[in-house]
């Protein structure tokens, strides 16, 4: 049932409703239990006995052949409601291709070649380059029938249109080729990327599409999380975002690829500490999100919520970011599992800067799960930073009997990987965090002041990670006696 469970989830209320209504009007007798079966799936999130509350009765077999049509029957509604919006210029634009097809062979040229003109017209408008190859196909084979007509020209066109085919297959391969690397948690996703568009032949000063623009864009935020090295993309996604700016046209055909890039622009200037720039980012993500009655609103809503907390947090309003993290309703994006944990970890470490440790301990007592499970849905690096925070809390309620042996633990399970991959000075945050544990009044000496900043600063200062900031920010509070927020908030420049 979890799959049916997740397409449901997938669905607007809208849409919900239309589902339910398309299901009254095929069913054909009034006992039939597939809106029954759809209702108690969208509303709760497990059933035990599912075939005794629809039939009162020990009924699998019957459970089994009613869950399979309603998959079915989810599968065709998605399929259409995918046809009727996302796809209904292509499909307009075959109907005018076949049209003019049918004219030219009735030996209506003027009227199959007006026909096929207009479909030219709205295929290049959407960088429709599979269909335009079919339409230039066209063209040249019954070119003769217009003297208008000049051959040379129309081959032109056509090879022409078969390099922009090119160049999007060879998007696909660069896609493809980075996506694999990731897989191997490299460290030098920097020279990955350039090696894989020099190989592919793409560069961005080419007239690329909105969707080949964002692929590019999508895999390069993929490269800075997995490095953390947000200061030498910003200048990169600048110039892929303007180009995607100049292709306004385009923008609400491409709705969902538009407002998944704004996130990624203002994710960027976020880890780059440019919170304002970052926040009109989302202010014109949240516009793009209000498009089409809100079609893609629920989908895109955890993720710009966890970024506008984030924002929140670091100009000074963690209580409003609290608030906002508190009151969000988890139930409505359970098929989202990756935001929500990343939500669930802000609250944790929002908590922890106002020094609500309690609550904090709260939050994270309710992340039941192994590491194993976590790092399924979430990657290591998440699994990395829960343990660490949980380690700091454990210092601050005096927990001490925990502390040594979550430190064992962390270094048993992370040590490899932090050092293969060149994050040492995790485990030199860890070496200090329990110097101060077991010898407490170390930690206002001149030495171990000068030890936070030489192991855990790296210069220039705009380059170091925000996240990674925020944990150094704990020690510094404990060296010079300061409040943990406000110091954070002053090593990031605010």
């Amino acid at each position: 049932m979890s799959t049916i469970s997740s397409i449901i989830n997938t669905l607007s209320e809208e849409e919900k409703r239309s589902f339910v209504g398309l299901l009254r009007q095929k069913n054909k007798r009034n006992d039939t239990k597939n809106i029954q079966l759809f209702k108690l799936l969208d509303t709760t999130k497990h059933i035990k006995d599912l075939d005794i509350k629809l039939y009162r009765k020990p009924a699998k077999g019957a459970l089994h052949a009613l869950s399979k049509r309603l998959h079915d029957n989810l599968i065709d509604f998605v399929a259409s409601k995918s046809f009727e919006g996302e796809t209904s210029e292509e499909m307009e634009i075959l109907k005018l291709l076949l049209a003019s097809r049918i004219f030219f062979e009735q030996k209506q040229y003027k009227i199959g070649f007006k026909t096929l003109q207009k479909a030219e017209h709205k295929a290049k408008s959407y960088d429709l380059f599979t269909i335009l190859n079919e339409i230039y196909y066209t063209k040249i084979q019954y070119a003769h029938q217009d003297t208008t007509l000049v051959l040379d020209d129309l081959i032109t066109d056509f090879k022409n249109n078969k390099d922009s085919i090119q160049q999007e297959e060879n998007l696909n391969l660069f896609y493809a080729s980075v996506q694999n690397e990731l897989t191997k948690q490299r460290s030098d996703y920097g020279t990955v990327i350039r090696e894989a568009l020099s190989k592919f032949g793409i560069s961005t000063t080419q007239d690329l599409t909105f969707r080949s623009l964002f692929k590019i864009l999508d895999i390069t935020n993929k490269a800075a999380q997995a490095t953390r090295n947000y200061f030498t993309i910003l200048p990169f996604v600048e110039e892929a975002y303007t180009l995607i700016d100049n292709k306004e046209d385009l923008i609400d055909k491409h709705l969902f690829y538009h407002i998944q890039i704004l996130y990624y622009v203002a994710n960027a200037y976020f880890r780059n500490k440019d919170f304002k720039t970052s926040q009109q980012y989302l202010d014109l993500m949240t516009q793009q999100m209000d498009k089409m009655q809100g079609k893609y609103y629920r989908r895109f809503f955890p993720q710009y919520t966890l970024l506008h907390t984030l924002n929140l947090a670091y100009t000074g309003c963690a209580n409003e970011a609290i608030t906002s993290l508190e009151d969000f309703d988890d139930d409505r994006h359970k098929e989202q599992i990756t935001y929500l944990l990343d939500l669930k970890l802000s609250l944790i470490v929002f908590y922890f800067m106002k020094s609500r440790f309690k609550a904090a301990l709260g939050v994270l007592n309710n992340l039941y799960h192994s590491d194993h499970w976590y790092f399924e849905k979430a990657g290591t690096l998440w699994v990395i930073k829960k343990n660490l925070v949980e380690i700091l809390l454990h210092i601050e309620l005096d927990n001490l009997d925990l502390v040594e042996s979550r430190a064992n633990s962390f270094r048993k399970k992370h040590g490899s990987y932090l050092k293969s991959h060149g994050e040492q000075r995790a485990l030199d945050f860890l070496k200090l965090v329990l110097e101060y544990y077991r010898k407490p009044e170390v930690v206002t000496t001149q030495s171990f002041k000068n030890k936070i900043e030489i192991t855990l600063t790296i210069p220039p200062r705009e380059q170091e990670d925000i996240f990674e900031m925020s944990f150094y920010a704990w020690l510094k509070a404990k060296a010079y006696g300061t409040d943990l927020y406000q110091t954070a908030l002053k090593l990031v420049g605010r």
